[in-house]
């Protein structure tokens, strides 16, 4: 885990997003917190992960999603060196 990112505060806006129930009020605490190109991109990436996941190419991936190369490569980054956040949650969605 990165020591940067793990402080107090977030650890705050971790358990307030642990406290929704419901995709609803996911939707309205995000549109709150950030804006809706910031919840795009993440909603992109996480998109672009499951495409990876899926074993999809870089040029099907660019195509669907509008992701860049950049962009692609860093999640597939992630995927592979990553803290495997990605496969914990994506394992599961599966269920």
């Amino acid at each position: 885990m990165n020591k940067k990112l793990h402080t107090e505060a977030v650890d705050t806006l971790f358990d307030a997003i642990l406290s929704l129930e419901t995709k609803e009020e996911c939707y309205t605490f995000f549109e709150d917190l950030a804006t809706v190109n910031e919840i795009l991109s993440l909603s992109q990436r996480f998109e672009v992960a499951t495409m990876l996941r899926d074993k999809k190419t870089y040029q099907d991936i660019a195509q669907k999603t509008g992701a860049s190369t950049a962009t692609i490569s860093r999640v597939n980054r992630s995927l592979i060196y990553g803290n495997d956040g990605y496969e914990l949650v994506l394992n599961r969605m599966k269920k």
